[in-house]
């Protein structure tokens, strides 16, 4: 199977700007699992996922297929990066004692990568795989207007896989004893270029760049800054999150 780069050409931009994970999603996965030996985490893209882990983990393999989002991510003593794909990560079997994937899941072959996660993980090890959807802001004008960008400009434009994770990966077959999961999301607070550099991350920006010519965030950019006030002044940013986790 190829694997299909989106983010090897922006991998700069999204180590930069990414929302962060909450610590009560870690503290929820590793509950997961009584050992915490090693934890792999698939399509780690910047590595936000493996620093969070790191703090309950020995150890922590991060791999991405991208070797530009490798060459971008964190560097942390706890954490091995290495270049190779979700369904075949080179990792002997019963390994490992957890299996994330952070905001990746709808980009891989699932029925390949459950098999690899079935078989590196450790007999009491578990599974957990997450995303966030589309961002929320704090002032209705505002988020209209970056609803417009992002479901009226860009929509053409966003990949087939990205349906998969806005339907909170409920459609997933999920081939694990299922554990309920806590409701959780995530929040930050940005001024307006932060948020136009988070804008720029998306595979979608820049496909419409690829296809234009044009980078289509400083329109968009220039709409939020009639609402927005001082640029420089930071306001609420929320994301939905959407977990599954499980046991073999």
């Amino acid at each position: 199977m190829n694997f299909t780069d989106h983010f090897s050409k922006r991998a700069a931009l999204y180590a930069a700007y990414r929302p962060h994970y909450p610590t009560a999603l870690f503290d929820f996965v590793a509950a997961l699992t009584p050992h915490h030996h090693v934890a792999l985490d698939c399509g780690t893209g910047n590595g936000q996922a493996a620093v969070g882990l790191a703090d309950h983990f020995d150890r922590v393999i991060a791999i991405d297929a991208s070797s530009e989002q490798i060459r971008n991510a964190v560097s942390h003593p706890k954490i091995e990066l290495r270049v190779a794909r979700a369904d075949a990560t080179g990792l002997a079997e019963h390994s490992v004692n957890l299996v994330t994937a952070a905001q990746a899941l709808h980009w891989f072959d699932r029925h390949l990568f459950f098999s690899e996660a079935r078989r590196v993980l450790s007999e009491d090890g578990a599974i957990a795989v997450w995303g966030y959807g589309d961002p929320v802001l704090d002032l209705p004008k505002l988020d209209a207007t970056l609803h417009h960008f992002n479901r009226g400009t860009l929509e053409p434009y966003w990949p087939a896989e990205r349906q998969i994770l806005l339907a909170g990966y409920r459609d997933v077959d999920f081939p694990f004893i299922e554990v309920p999961t806590p409701h959780l999301e995530l929040t930050t607070r940005w001024n307006l270029w932060q948020l136009a550099g988070y804008l720029r991350t998306w595979s979608a920006t820049e496909r419409y760049v690829n296809a234009h010519d044009i980078d289509p965030v400083n329109e968009v950019e220039r709409s939020l800054a009639v609402e927005w006030g001082d640029p420089q002044a930071s306001r609420e940013i929320r994301w939905p999150l959407y977990i599954r986790a499980g046991r073999l």
